[in-house]
Parts: structure tokens; sequence; C-alpha cells
């Protein structure tokens, strides 16, 4: 999967300008359910990721998908928004879990110039 986050879609142009993370009990428990806290989901918005729109659910904002590595290398899956708040632009991470191997596979062979 190295293609996939070393080739990202100007990732740093999407979460360039955010200040930080909104967070409640149900993103956070979202989150939690699949393995990843936290502190694991924020750091993963310092490395390269690949963000795609999310087109089908984002009826009433807009939505990112985006698929990234933690500091020991496992894929991670993350639904996310950009919100603001009091004049900051937040990440609200919606979901994020761990991708199968089968998921990668996929993802590599549908986008190859990742």
């Amino acid at each position: 999967m190295t293609s996939v986050y070393t080739n990202a879609y100007h990732w740093r142009s999407v979460i360039s300008e955010a200040n930080g993370f909104d967070w409640d009990r149900g993103n956070r428990a979202k989150c939690e359910k699949h393995g990843l806290s936290v502190e694991a989901v924020e750091s993963l918005f310092v490395r390269p990721l690949a963000i795609l729109p999310d087109a089908a659910h984002s009826l009433r904002e807009k939505r990112f998908r985006a698929i990234g590595r933690t500091e020991r290398g496992r894929g991670v899956f993350i639904i996310f928004t950009l919100r603001r708040k009091n004049d900051e632009l937040l990440i609200r991470p919606i979901s994020a879990r761990y991708m199968h191997k089968k998921e990668i596979e996929a993802y590599e062979k549908e986008n190859p110039e990742l």
C-alpha cells in the first residue's frame, strides 16, 4: 500500500487550514469501537493521506474518505469532514477503522496511479 499514501491527492491542501479536531462522544465511540484511539486518528493527519471526496454521503456537508497508515504501518480508512467552530476550521472524524488486506489490494488495483 505504499503507493496509496505516498502519492496522495494534495492531502495537505485539504487539511492545511485546520486548527485541530472536533470530537464528541459519538465520533469518539465510533472510532474506538474499531480499535482506534483519538490519538491514533489524530496522528494520521500529520502523515500523508490519500484523500478523496465522499460525494455519496455529502448531502449536507462536504465529506472526505482518506486512507493512511499508523506509525506501525497498518492501513486505516477514515471518513471525515471539516467544520468551522468559533472561526476555527476543525477536522471532524466521523468514523475510522483498520483496513483489511483485501480492501488494500482492491484499492490499489482500482487506483494504480496512487
